[in-house]
């Protein structure tokens, strides 16, 4: 590295962020960007540690530990460092289809496993990713790049979220014919419905999109893969089809009450607002509003944030968030050591406004909920709860077990379930005879990706259930490198 000792001369920034109190009345991004003489100075603590765990992309203890689209990060951020932006931006681009996508939204197991984050706080990683590929989008160092030569191979790739664009893409470059099918309205799966606007800007995702058009991919919206063309159909049309459709069963809760309208699956809340937003911002009514009134959403993760974030933007009375696991402690514990991703508590956006407007955090932990309670006109009006504790039983398994008398009572409006998804729906897949695991997602060995059906591929959460974007990317590769040998013989794919 160009500067040795810069990870005891720099402390840890990240970039500066518009007011909680400012930002819940827009629906824009609100991260402001760096000075360049930070991000290099940033870029100086990268220590050249002797193996830079940061960009190894294993699983540990079942987590991801480093990066698992293998980000040359080392290089970059010491050409960063020394001012070489294009050429670093070159080295995001050999691994990294999207990397304004997981700039943005991945949760950086880069820097959990990152040496300086040993003894201080890890080198900002993510902020200088997006610093790079922003440089390059406004320095007009981004633009397509068709290929040369076409191999009259046709390739159809079903879904258009991460996996699946970072499947036609590098699909594309070999010279395949590609063609992305996609039954929303709009391309981006995932990343255009399912992450609101304020986490990554959906002007940012169809600039890549374009791009790729741009470059000779084929994208076909509203069209429904079983229900508008048949599956057969599909595979005689193609000399190969790959399956990006993603985990999208959304996880119920069966419980007394479900019935009761006001109770809503996470994901269409967050898809129809925002739709509603760039179809008319949110003038045309066409989505599940908070405003005005209590709103509890159920589950802990990323997705329960952003419901916590949008409700709080429609102008919402109360929001509580509940989770069933206890809450994370605020440091590394002796079983969680590095390069394992820290499993410590992480106050994210949507609790940070929560407690800006609410003057405390929204969850509450280890929280059961029993039964919901509607009025008169079928709606309902409170949520029935009982606090738990995790413990032991006789077969030596982890359970919950009920406080007696920590019963509660929440009233409510408007309950959102971020309860994680089961696996794939059925209809892109009827009709293949394609195997499923244990879990419902359809069978396909990591890294060969083939699924039993010659011809037929499987990518991205289809594959392996509900997991991070920059996973989906890392498979959407591989599935791209494994298709181009199947159709030519060898491939000479990264």
């Amino acid at each position: 590295m160009g500067k040795t000792t810069g990870f005891m001369e720099y402390q840890r920034q990240t970039p500066a962020e518009c007011s909680t109190l400012e930002r819940i009345k827009h629906w824009n991004e609100f991260s402001v960007p760096m000075e360049e003489e930070k991000l290099r100075e940033q870029g100086a603590r990268c220590m050249d540690c002797g193996t830079p765990y940061c960009h190894v992309g294993r699983v540990l203890s079942g987590m991801a530990s480093g990066c698992p689209v293998n980000n040359l990060i080392p290089e970059w951020n010491d050409l960063v460092y020394h001012g070489n932006w294009e050429v670093a931006l070159k080295r995001l681009h050999k691994t990294n289809n999207f990397p304004e996508f997981t700039g943005r939204v991945c949760p950086a197991p880069c820097e959990g496993s990152c040496t300086v984050g040993l003894v201080g706080k890890p080198v900002t990683i993510k902020s200088i990713e997006k610093a790079i590929v922003d440089r390059g989008f406004a320095e007009g160092w981004i633009v397509p790049e068709p290929p040369l030569t076409r191999t009259g191979k046709k390739v159809a790739v079903v879904g258009s979220g991460p996996a699946g664009l970072a499947c036609a893409a590098q699909l594309n470059k070999a010279g395949h014919s590609v063609t992305v099918y996609e039954r929303a309205d709009r391309i981006g799966g995932l990343l255009t419905y399912g992450i609101p606007n304020m986490k990554l800007d959906k002007k940012t995702v169809q600039r890549r999109v374009d791009l790729l058009a741009a470059e000779g991919i084929t994208f076909i919206t509203n069209t429904e893969i079983g229900k508008d063309i048949s599956t057969s159909q599909l595979k005689e049309e193609n000399d190969a089809v790959i399956l990006c459709g993603g985990s999208t069963q959304a996880r119920d809760l069966p419980l007394e009450g479900r019935e009761l309208s006001g109770i809503h699956q996470a994901m269409e809340f967050l898809t129809l607002n925002t739709k509603s937003l760039l179809d008319s911002e949110l003038t045309d009514g066409q989505y599940l509003s908070a405003a005005g009134k209590d709103v509890v959403v159920i589950g802990g993760g990323d997705t329960g944030t952003d419901c916590v974030a949008t409700s709080i933007r429609h102008g919402c009375n109360s929001v509580i968030q509940l989770e069933i696991m206890p809450q994370s402690p605020l440091s590394r514990q002796a079983g969680n050591p590095w390069p394992e991703w820290p499993k410590v508590l992480k106050v994210d956006y949507g609790q940070e406004e929560a407690a800006s407007v609410f003057e405390q955090d929204p969850r509450r932990y280890l929280v059961s909920t029993k039964r919901f309670v509607g009025n008169e006109e079928g709606h309902v009006q409170e949520l029935h709860t009982v606090k738990i504790e995790w413990t032991r039983n006789e077969e030596g398994r982890i359970v919950p077990v009920e406080v007696p008398g920590s019963e509660e009572v929440f009233k409510t409006q408007l309950v959102l379930l971020a309860l994680g998804f089961t696996g794939p729906e059925e209809t892109a897949l009827e009709g293949l005879g394609l195997e499923r695991d244990e879990r419902s997602n359809v069978k396909a060995e990591f890294g060969e990706q083939k699924t039993n059906v010659e011809g037929v591929f499987a990518a991205g959460d289809m594959r392996r259930g509900q997991s991070l974007v920059v996973w989906a990317i890392n498979e959407g590769r591989q599935t791209a490198r494994e298709v181009d040998r199947f159709l030519m013989g060898a491939s000479n794919l990264p």
